[in-house]
């Protein structure tokens, strides 16, 4: 007989225990797949909207024929693209992809998304002047919600077209996420997902490890050679490694075809784009089984060597402590430039730290694997030797003999909480470069293109912590550039809103703004008059006042030093709203912004809104970037929980014989479920001691390298401490039911 069939026939044929091992190698299996599939495929949606973007863009060229002009403006917190069309001549020209022919003059073509929110929302018709003929189809699009428009138009509405040439680049075009930012969301994913996920598949693969070896032990005293011996564990192995694997990727293409019409926040895909490549497919059906039979070469190797110590118990080896040895370059190259910060030297910039940062946070990941046996098993022996409590004495002595087991079933929370301290500093990151550094976020929007309702509405809107006008002196057209001023229309406690610091502020009183920080090219003196336009092509003329306010702007800001403020009962009645602003000011948060973005966009559709100091594709990049982070949070959470419940469920089994004479000899079922819990939480203490403070000093040395303006992440290290309580706490009241006072004597029989 095949020795392959032969670790089969033995699985099938020991009981109940082995069928329920073999059921749970086969769900961990398809559970890690799934997630493997999952992240594998992130870069693949990506790369679908990125082919998609540049396939529609638009070229400048030589075609006589047509003129273009492209526009990107915020609806809501969501980018709109428009490309309008001007027909020159009635010769040919090139279609982008997704439609069938360029829109004519009073035509439209929309895509999906923009013509619901067109039908739902009359106010919104101003964004796209003429009739909607057609939608485009997904091949002209990034993702289903995109907000994108062909508009015909005439060619003399088109001051500043440019010749059309063709659709298309060589180079990547409207990407989601930039490349650089791409590299760093890949390596942060591989460790707060990959990482665990490898160690949750070798987990699966070594279930009941100790009484398999003893099994393999057994056959190999009979006869069986040392190579059969290896078949025989690796056929159990790989057999549940590969109908895991089916199952995995069933059960990601059902989730994804489920969740592609959900979305994530700021990430939206086609149904086709998260459909797994045949590199995934190979990777997942064929990558989990060849790591299944790894493991299971290397779990097999002393019993096929020396079943004689396997089958005779006795004193067992301490774990090596050469794991240990990877946690000194890791936390000596994260506290190096840690100590730098702190001795008020910038080590950021320079392609030595790109390389140096992110291979010590991968030393110290691997040194929290590794290293964690030996320092458990040493800081066991101490608490055995001081220990005057039975059950402790008992855990810690177990612990001293096998800290691997334990270990097993704590490393999958451990690199989760390393992986999120790094997920914190990646984020303060990314939001730093992506938005101001500010406490108050700025919108201004035009006057004349709203109406009275709406200004009242949009100050409203919740989020809003003051408004505030502001009006541009009269320059001539001749060509001339005379001296100009502001105008700020806003009372003293709205200045005071608006700003960093104010000073000398009088209530309903003209007086002109002066920050001492910041440099105003024209300069305007006291006495200094300048003409305002108003209604009806006339002009007021407005005189600089002597009394000055000493502020600090914030910058960028509608704020400027040498502007005039005036109360808004002093200000004249008929300004021209062509030369005025509206500006809302709000916290700097992301949420509320992008909470303030959609309220304006639902009041004021049709009005160009300025976020002053972003880039709305910034924002919306920050938005998919931190949607797939969370993605991979989740998917971390998933994979250390479940290696932590299979882990366990494996631990009860194995542990039956042991707990079965401990109950023979008196033992309490109290004391064996302190045991038990202590056993768990020695290591789980350590392991997330050491991932907090690694975890931390990681993350302050990306920020630190990364030179943004926070170095020190101090808001985020209370969310970890709590994660961490957490966990313990759970995993204590997990460990209470895996252990039974039954006595069965088949678990005390010897083999």
């Amino acid at each position: 007989m095949s020795p392959f069939l032969l670790g089969l026939r033995l699985l099938w044929g020991s009981g109940r225990r082995g069928r329920v091992r073999f059921l749970l190698m086969t769900l961990g299996s398809a559970l890690g797949v799934a997630c493997l599939a999952a992240v594998l495929t992130i870069p693949t949606i990506i790369a679908a909207h990125d082919a998609r973007t540049t396939s529609r863009a638009v070229n400048p060229g030589y075609n006589k024929n047509v003129v273009y002009q492209e526009f990107l403006d915020p609806y809501g917190s969501q980018p709109l693209r428009r490309v309008f069309f001007g027909r020159v001549g009635t010769g040919p020209a090139p279609v982008p992809p997704g439609i069938e022919r360029l829109p004519r003059t009073g035509e439209a073509i929309v895509s999906p998304k923009l013509a619901e929110i067109l039908a739902a929302n009359p106010n919104a018709a101003g964004l796209v002047p003429g009739r909607v003929i057609g939608t485009i189809a997904p091949a002209g699009l990034g993702g289903p919600e995109e907000l994108y428009a062909y508009i015909g138009i005439d060619h003399a509405k088109l001051p500043e077209g440019r010749e059309l040439g063709d659709f298309g680049s060589p180079y990547v075009r409207g990407e989601l996420i930039d490349s650089s930012t791409l590299d760093i969301l890949r390596f942060t994913l591989g460790c707060i997902v990959l990482l665990p996920l490898i160690i949750f598949l070798s987990v699966c693969a070594r279930l009941s490890g100790e009484s398999r070896a003893r099994r393999l032990a057994a056959l190999r005293l009979i006869g069986l050679s040392v190579k059969d011996t290896l078949r025989v564990n690796a056929g159990e192995s790989v057999v549940a490694a590969s109908i895991g694997a089916a199952l995995g990727v069933v059960g990601y293409l059902g989730v994804n075809e489920l969740s592609a019409r959900v979305g994530l926040p700021g990430l939206h895909w086609f149904p086709s784009d998260g459909r797994p490549e045949a590199t995934t497919l190979a990777a997942c059906l064929v990558g989990c089984p060849a790591l299944a039979w790894a493991v299971s070469q290397f779990s097999a190797k002393q019993a096929a060597l020396s079943p004689i110590s396997v089958r005779r118990t006795g004193e067992r080896k301490p774990p090596r402590k050469f794991g240990t040895l990877l946690l000194i370059p890791g936390l000596g190259i994260i506290g190096g430039y840690c100590a730098l910060s702190v001795l008020g030297r910038d080590p950021s910039g320079g392609s030595a730290s790109s390389l140096l940062v992110p291979g010590a946070v991968l030393l110290t990941g691997a040194g929290l694997v590794f290293g964690l046996a030996p320092i458990t098993a040493s800081l066991a022996r101490r608490f055995a030797g001081a220990a005057k409590s039975l059950p402790v004495a008992l855990a810690m002595r177990r612990t001293e003999v096998d800290p691997g087991s334990s270990l097993r079933v704590v490393t999958g929370l451990v690199l989760l909480v390393f992986g999120a301290s790094l997920t914190q500093g990646v984020l303060v990151e990314l939001d730093q470069v992506s938005r101001r550094t500010t406490p108050v976020q700025e919108y201004a929007i035009k006057l004349d293109e709203l109406s009275h309702t709406q200004r009242k509405q949009l100050t409203d809107i919740r989020g809003i912590r003051t408004d505030l006008m502001t009006y541009d002196s009269w320059i001539p057209l001749d060509g001339t550039m005379p001296k100009s001023v502001s105008l700020v229309v806003a009372t003293c406690s709205q200045l005071i809103a608006t700003t960093k610091w104010t000073e000398d502020c009088v209530e309903g009183q003209s007086m002109q703004l002066h920050d001492a920080n910041s440099a105003f090219r024209e300069d305007p003196q006291p006495g200094d008059r300048f003409p305002f336009e108003t209604r009806g092509k006339g002009r007021t003329i407005l005189t600089v006042p002597h009394d000055r306010i000493h502020m600090t702007a914030y910058q960028p800001s509608a704020i400027t030093t040498g502007a005039i403020l005036v109360p808004p009962s002093l200000l004249p009645a008929n300004l021209d709203d062509s030369a005025g602003t509206l500006t809302l000011v709000s916290d700097a948060d992301p949420a509320t912004i992008r909470s303030v973005l959609d309220g304006i966009g639902a009041i004021a559709p049709t009005a160009s809104v300025e976020p002053v100091g972003i880039v709305i594709d910034s924002l919306a990049q920050l938005a998919v970037i931190r949607s797939l982070l969370a993605v991979g949070m989740v998917l971390g959470l998933v994979i250390g929980v479940a290696a932590f419940v299979v882990s366990v469920a494996d631990r009860a089994m194995e542990r039956r014989g042991q707990v079965a004479a401990l109950v023979l000899l008196g033992a309490r079922a109290g004391t064996l479920r302190v045991v038990q819990v202590v056993q768990v939480l020695l290591p789980l203490v350590v392991g997330l001691g050491a991932a907090i403070v690694a975890g931390w000093l990681a993350e302050s040395s990306y920020l630190i390298t990364g030179g943004g303006a926070v170095h020190w992440d101090w808001d985020g290290l209370p969310l970890l401490l709590l994660c961490a309580l957490g966990v313990l706490l759970a995993a204590g009241l997990a460990s209470l039911p895996m252990v039974r006072r039954h006595v069965d004597p088949e678990q005390i029989r010897r083999d």
